[in-house]
């Protein structure tokens, strides 16, 4: 990608480089090489390039053999908009992306990673451009992720446990895997992605203890049916990411939204805004945050009585709702050093009553900030 010359627009010398810097631009200038290796995860490798590359990364892909029986090359370099590395030639193409100079890769990233590549790299072994690569970033302080995928007894071998460990008192970062099938399957392309940007972002809030509060919250009517506020917990979501990315320990109370949780990020699932009251104020007490997000969209009503069973939709009946506990209105009480966070949502209200609304909502609540939306 370079900059036109005369008008100042963007020129691509690829058009799948169109989409760099599409999500956000927190990898903006950064050089990163993907390394591929002989897993049947590496039908995953296009996406997670095309997703650093969404987020503002440049990326490089060198491949093993045992990797191009599985995904071809042209594939890769379509994904990349660059040319793949599938073999060491007089160019020394390692050198020129992991060596010691200063247009080298800011991060090699090893996804998938098989058990014979783990244990090569542990071992000093060079044998394939991928493990060659990977030795040269090692040596020239390159940052190296890795992310391993095999059947769930390779990755229980004591060796293999062991060249992990190995790996990471190296300085290497390894993505944990996830156990489904009974087999260790590779992170997913949101996790290796979140890895990637916290190994090369800055950290302000390392050191930092943030608890969010996220989602709606239901509240029973009968075993069948509830009310509930509207909420897909996607901002609450959203901000457990990037305090975590930030270097935050983030812990996240989580009502039934319909956004995934951040795996890296501690979640307590919860129901009932009685839940998330009682869990939320247990946090406080056990735990000192130096920051509450109280993002979640708890219900302000519930009914006065839970039928036991399900009411016959044959006829009519009434519903007498009660207030619910404010959590707000309690964190303070319970956690004064915390810098709390409240949200005030209203529908059809001016700027000037929203803005007053939220400021009431704020002294009675003792909050510290009141975002009004």
């Amino acid at each position: 990608m370079r900059l036109g010359e005369k008008t100042g627009t963007k020129k691509y010398d690829h058009t799948s480089k169109m989409i760099i810097g599409s999500k956000s631009k927190k990898l903006f200038g950064k050089k990163i090489v993907l390394c591929v290796t002989g897993s049947v995860a590496a039908v995953m490798s296009p996406e997670i390039a095309r997703e650093l590359m969404r987020h503002g990364a440049e990326v490089f892909v060198v491949m093993s053999f045992d990797a191009r029986r599985i995904v071809h090359p042209n594939l890769l370099e379509w994904a990349t908009g660059n040319p793949v590395t599938t073999r060491l030639t007089g160019k020394t193409e390692h050198v020129q992306l992991a060596g010691e100079h200063p247009d080298k890769a800011d991060l090699v990233l090893v996804a998938p990673s098989t058990a014979n590549t783990i244990s090569k790299i542990a071992h000093g072994i060079d044998d394939t451009p991928v493990t060659t690569l990977v030795s040269t970033a090692l040596g020239s302080n390159t940052p190296v992720l890795v992310a391993p995928a095999m059947h769930k007894s390779m990755y229980k071998n004591p060796l293999i446990a062991e060249n992990l460990r190995k790996l990471s008192s190296m300085g290497v970062s390894i993505v944990a895997p996830r156990w489904e099938e009974g087999k260790t399957k590779m992170a997913d392309v949101d996790t290796i992605l979140f890895h990637v940007i916290h190994r090369l972002h800055p950290k302000p809030l390392e050191g930092r203890r943030v608890l969010v509060t996220a989602g709606p919250t239901l509240e029973w009517i009968d075993p069948v049916r509830v009310i509930t506020n509207r909420s897909s917990g996607k901002m609450g979501v959203a901000i457990a990411w990037e305090a975590s990315l930030r270097g935050a320990d983030v812990t996240m109370v989580y009502g039934p939204g319909t956004a995934p949780p951040p795996s890296q990020v501690e979640t307590i699932r919860v129901e009932t805004s009685h839940e998330m009251y009682e869990k939320t104020l247990e946090q406080l007490r056990e735990k000192r945050f130096d920051l509450l997000i109280a993002t979640a969209a708890m219900s302000d009503f519930k009914p006065e009585r839970v039928y036991p069973e399900k009411l016959p939709s044959e006829k009519g009946f009434s519903l007498r709702l009660v207030p619910t506990k404010k959590l707000i209105d309690e964190a303070k009480k319970v956690s004064p050093q915390t810098f709390l966070v409240g949200f005030k949502a209203e529908v059809g209200a001016k700027r000037e009553e929203l803005v007053e609304r939220a400021h009431k909502r704020l002294l009675q609540s003792g909050a510290d900030l009141f975002v009004a939306n």
